[in-house]
């Protein structure tokens, strides 16, 4: 099953790869243009109705690890990793599991709390 696109930063959390289709749901506009407080106002919307979907989870995780609540990103990220891996596109032109996207996140996290310290 290959889920919709998903925004998150697989790179970095500055350079964010936006979503090309279904992107009022997944917020990936409001990510990219650093509008976090609307991108997390959507996906908690989305997440009402469309509870546990990993690319609302990824996205969510993306806003609350680029506002520093890491606590809150790590959990997410690790919700992802408790579901079935699924494909899913990050562009028209690359796709990418669930797992490690959120491994990737998790990642991040720990290397921007290590150079914290």
């Amino acid at each position: 099953m290959r889920i919709g696109f998903v925004l998150v930063a697989a790179a970095s959390f500055v350079a964010a790869v936006p979503a090309q289709a279904q992107d009022s749901a997944v917020a990936s506009t409001q990510i990219a243009q650093g509008d976090f407080a609307q991108a997390e106002s959507k996906l908690m919307a989305e997440l009402r109705v469309h509870p546990g979907r990993p690319e609302l989870l990824l996205n969510l995780a993306a806003v609350y690890a680029k506002t520093g609540r890491t606590s809150e990103a790590r959990s997410l990220y690790t919700k992802v990793l408790g579901q079935n891996d699924v494909l899913m596109d990050i562009s028209a032109e690359q796709t990418a599991g669930s797992h490690a996207l959120a491994q990737r996140g998790l990642r991040r996290l720990d290397t921007v709390q290590f150079s914290a310290r």
